[in-house]
């Protein structure tokens, strides 16, 4: 007489569930904080490097970093300002997503997890004024799973350059690399002028605004959102 097939208690299931997923996730979470750790030290280095490089054609063009805590930072190029932003979260790529029928993560779906660095686009303005309705964007995201493997998720050059997740593993080099082109990307971004119609009006009291503290809301896109771009984010 065969022998009743064990059946794992809800006990020993919560427990596996604990060993792998949400070990897994602090792997993550971890992985993530030391890659935003060394983010600072190459924005640091890009913003003296940069800064050397274009003060010494032309005074008036700055380019500083700021650490702003343990979950953001920003590099200041002139007039823009990019906001680079740790989410405290580990998420699982959407199930509708591409990299799911490739054999990397069919391999291990653990691997399909991800910690996130967002990276949102400012006008310098909007700080230097307090315009507390201006627009920021953003421009691209960072995603890094359990084995040091990333792909950026971003618009036009940013979502092509680096999307091999299988092949992507970050390091020190490559981070430099990413950062560039997110800067040349913003530096690409021009701010438009808004819609005639859309400015042809203003009440005293925004004027009043506007005379104190230049509170008219302003964004590179305004009027449009960054999904509303020709082309998708892969």
């Amino acid at each position: 007489m065969k022998g009743k097939e064990h059946r794992p208690s809800a006990h020993e299931l919560i427990v596996k569930a604990l060993h792998s997923k949400s070990a897994m996730k602090q792997d993550v979470f971890a992985g993530i904080g030391a890659l935003f750790n060394t983010l600072r030290e190459v924005l640091e280095e890009v913003a003296d490097e940069l800064g050397t490089a274009v003060r010494a054609k032309d005074e008036r063009l700055a380019v500083s970093f700021m650490d702003k805590g343990a979950m953001a930072c920003e590099l200041k190029v002139a007039g823009d300002v990019v906001v680079f932003q740790m989410h405290s979260n580990v998420f699982r790529l959407d199930q509708s997503h591409s990299y799911w029928k490739n054999s990397y993560l069919e391999e291990d779906e653990l691997r399909g997890y991800f910690g996130v660095i967002n990276v949102y686009n400012f006008l310098s303005d909007s700080f230097k004024f307090n315009r507390e309705r201006d627009l920021g964007y953003l421009v691209a995201r960072l995603l890094l799973n359990k084995d040091g493997h990333f792909f950026l998720q971003g618009k036009r050059q940013l979502g092509f350059l680096y999307n091999d997740l299988p092949g992507s593993e970050m390091d020190r080099a490559t981070l430099k690399e990413v950062v560039n082109s997110i800067i040349l990307y913003v530096l690409e971004f021009d701010l438009l002028v808004p819609p005639y119609d859309q400015v042809n009006m203003v009440t005293v009291s925004e004027m009043n605004e506007l005379n104190a503290n230049l509170q008219m809301a302003t964004g590179k896109r305004l009027g449009f959102r960054f999904q509303s771009d020709t082309d998708d984010p892969n």
